[in-house]
């Protein structure tokens, strides 16, 4: 595990990151995901600046392990996000939603190590030539904004198109999908939907049990039309938004208006009917709740068994 790229690189025990779910991956989850040994983001969705300071500083209380933040490119306090991750001396980013050549230069020159979110091999590169220090490969089984490539394909193509370390994302929740990932040439996986039923985890109980509760078949991607797909776990909202995006009589700011909000509804308010439970197709999968410490080394003890190299018992007490 040690001669790892990606733990060397960041200072992790396991090449495990935790994904930076919007009005999910907090400073609890977070903490906890890195106290475990991985890498927890702390999502900085549309947060100003100010409340992203406030999770980070709480993060920084509640361990002295290394977490990052995930900054979300479309959000209009991204300049805002820039700056507190600067000042607060972060030291590593995820990035997605959006091209980051703009803050590039900046975030490296604070010492910020950047790894970038991309759903094809043209976007892995571009990030690579600006200074990115690792890519996610996000295959469009995952949940949330997603690409259309499956894990499966895009992992290697990545992996043989660029000369930096990649992280394998989408449809992953056990040790198997670790091992998978390996195997195409990752160093390291990201899980979102397996954290969204960790016991530290403060999505709303009504979303968790939709999570724990959901079978091979329940997620459905909306928004095609307005060029930003998004997974999500079928309920009431994402037939009526299929529905009229289907109509051609309905106009983009309909929809927009529809979508607007709907995720904070489902993982703060609870509301799991009109609201948007935002999951992978592997949640399935997912049936128990669990510590951030249980799921980490389970995953990673299951896949370097099944890869001949079982890790060090003492390291799970």
């Amino acid at each position: 595990m040690n001669k790892n790229p990606v733990c060397e690189m960041l200072g992790i025990e396991y090449p495990v990151f935790q994904g930076g779910m919007a009005w999910i991956a907090d400073a609890q989850l977070a903490a906890a995901v890195s106290n475990a040994g991985g890498l927890g983001l702390i999502a900085a969705m549309n947060s100003n600046g100010e409340q992203l300071r406030e999770q980070i500083q709480k993060a920084k209380k509640l361990t002295d392990k290394p977490f990052g933040v995930n900054l979300m490119l479309m959000s209009p306090f991204i300049d805002e996000a820039v700056e507190v991750v600067c000042q607060e001396h972060i030291k590593v980013v995820t990035t997605g939603a959006g091209n980051p050549a703009r803050y590039m230069e900046k975030l490296i020159s604070n010492g910020v190590k950047v790894i970038c979110v991309v759903a094809s091999v043209a976007l892995a590169v571009m990030v690579e030539r600006m200074g990115a220090c690792a890519v996610v490969a996000e295959g469009c089984e995952s949940g949330g904004h997603v690409g259309e490539t499956t894990t499966m394909a895009l992992v290697p193509q990545v992996v043989d198109a660029v000369h930096i370390p990649v992280i394998a994302a989408g449809g992953i929740a056990d040790g198997r999908g670790m091992a998978a990932a390996f195997m195409l040439g990752a160093k390291a996986v990201q899980m979102g939907t397996r954290f969204l039923t960790a016991k530290e985890c403060n999505v709303h109980p009504n979303y968790k049990e939709k999570v724990l509760k959901a079978k091979d078949r329940d997620t459905i991607v909306t928004g095609k039309s307005l060029g930003h797909p998004v997974r999500a776990l079928k309920n009431h909202m994402t037939r009526e938004f299929l529905e009229k995006e289907n109509n051609p009589n309905t106009t983009p700011d309909e929809l927009e208006k529809m979508g607007a909000g709907a995720l904070r509804r489902a993982a703060i308010d609870g509301d799991v009917r009109t609201g948007s439970c935002m999951c992978g197709q592997i949640a399935g999968l997912v049936k128990t709740q669990d510590t951030c410490l249980e799921i980490v080394t389970s995953i990673c003890n299951e896949a370097y068994e099944l890869m001949g190299a079982r890790i060090d018992k003492a390291k799970l007490a």
